[in-house]
């Protein structure tokens, strides 16, 4: 695995819902709250807003000492010299991912609902494996469905696990148990009045 002395070991990972006007001082919110990671995720095509947006988010991670990583795009992440990149199904390969960004990199990967996925990802080098949807989600109302019972038998894989998909700290405590070291949240945090108290009860699921 290449985490540094930097990245955290368990906690909420909390992902943007942008683009959105006040998404600095939202993010601030979370990290106060007590967000562990933050990922940038903007599926638009500004890409001179998003890159502006992604480097004051690395210098606003770098404040809380919380590592950045970018959804899906390894040239934004490598442009702006993010902590990571997060990759899908559809958004190249971890080795090509790697050589981009290179060794100390973070690179994590969405498996969905499958084992066999997250063992051969595994095997390819990811750091961390993300799966979901665990309950309906408003971001991905079509998500494929993942159990408890799947963070259970993925446990043997020795890497940070990740469950993403309708969390609420009202909900996330039995994904805990079953072995979630981060769990990720959307609506659950940027969605609210308050994200920064929203990202306080997460994070004080893990100081249980």
């Amino acid at each position: 695995m290449h985490f540094g002395p930097d990245f955290p070991q368990r906690g909420l990972y909390a992902i943007t819902n942008g683009p959105r006007a006040d998404l600095l001082a939202a993010c601030e919110a979370a990290l106060r709250g007590g967000a562990a990671v933050l990922q940038y995720r903007d599926k638009t095509v500004d890409h001179a807003r998003r890159r502006s947006e992604a480097t004051a988010l690395v210098a606003l991670c770098a404040r809380f000492g919380a590592p950045l990583i970018i959804n899906d795009d390894v040239e934004l992440a490598a442009a702006v010299v993010a902590a990571g990149v997060h990759l899908g199904e559809d958004d190249g390969d971890i080795a090509a991912a790697r050589a981009r960004l290179g060794e100390n990199a973070i690179i994590g990967v969405s498996c969905y609902d499958s084992r066999t996925r997250a063992r051969n990802l595994a095997i390819a080098g990811a750091d961390y494996l993300a799966f979901g949807a665990f309950f309906p989600s408003p971001t991905k109302p079509l998500a494929r469905r993942a159990t408890p019972d799947l963070l259970i038998a993925s446990r043997a894989l020795h890497k940070p696990l990740l469950a993403i998909g309708g969390i609420t700290p009202d909900n996330a405590t039995p994904l805990i148990q079953a072995g979630a070291d981060f769990v990720a949240a959307i609506s659950g945090v940027f969605a609210v009045q308050d994200p920064q108290a929203a990202a306080h009860r997460y994070a004080t699921l893990f100081h249980k």
